[in-house]
């Protein structure tokens, strides 16, 4: 398995295909895995070289109980020191909801690094994570019954499995208040692709990023909340391969 130490925290990541690299980073309570889980590895490895994380305080990753620990930068930096173990100056970065939201910080704290930005479901502004510990009860049982509730008929078993291998002191620890990154939008130069589920309530923020971004592409997803956003690769991968091939060009 390999590792690269940040700051006294062991990040876990796999190394899937060939090609350009493209850093694929999961929200709360998933793991690298999930984008194989959820069908986006299997076609993306076949043109790029994809680097899947595991972000701190999940999977195979270091699960520190310190609330600081998960400080943005220090998030930001997990990213850079796997970069940095394989020898990569800028990759395309794609994040999805917590990892989107570390997206932002990418731009904001390193965005020398970054060749494009893929964000999904997440947004720069201030955010009250109350909502998201609320949903985080610290009894096994219940935090099973909560997964199954939150991803419903999206929750294959190996996937239910993943997730409820999550450690729930970890997860409360990591689900801070979010604070404003809006400043970094005017700054964000890099060529950026970002997309919503029209019924994730995140939508109106993600619009907002939309009309301050200079170099901007914007879809949306009918019918598709937050989960779903996710969940539903099919229509998701077919705007991500057309922006990332027009990168080429």
């Amino acid at each position: 398995m390999p590792y690269v130490t940040n700051h006294g925290v062991r990040i876990h990541y796999e190394v899937e295909g060939s090609g350009a690299p493209l850093v694929l980073h999961h929200g709360v309570f998933g793991r690298g895995e999930i984008w194989q889980n959820f069908g986006y590895a299997s076609v993306l490895k076949r043109d790029r070289r994809l680097i899947l994380l595991d972000a701190r305080g999940h999977g195979a990753s270091d699960k520190p109980y310190e609330p600081s620990a998960y400080d943005l930068p220090l998030r930001v930096t997990d990213v850079t020191a796997v970069l940095d173990a394989l020898q990569i100056d800028r990759a395309d970065y794609w994040g999805y909801s917590m990892g989107g939201w570390i997206g932002f910080g990418m731009a904001k704290y390193a965005p020398q690094r970054c060749r494009s930005l893929i964000l999904g479901g997440a947004h720069p502004f201030y955010e009250n994570m109350q909502p998201f510990r609320d949903l985080m009860p610290q009894e096994p049982a219940a935090f099973a019954a909560m997964i199954d509730k939150f991803f419903g008929s999206y929750l294959t078993p190996e996937i239910r499995t993943g997730m409820l291998a999550n450690d729930l002191k970890a997860l409360l620890a990591l689900t801070q208040d979010r604070a404003s990154l809006a400043d970094v939008l005017p700054e964000m130069s890099m060529p950026c692709l970002l997309y919503v589920g029209e019924a994730d309530p995140r939508f109106a923020h993600v619009q907002e990023c939309v009309k301050v971004l200079a170099n901007v592409t914007f879809f949306s997803l009918p019918g598709c909340d937050h989960v779903a956003g996710f969940a539903r690769s099919d229509p998701v991968l077919p705007h991500v391969i057309g922006f990332l091939k027009g990168l080429q060009q």
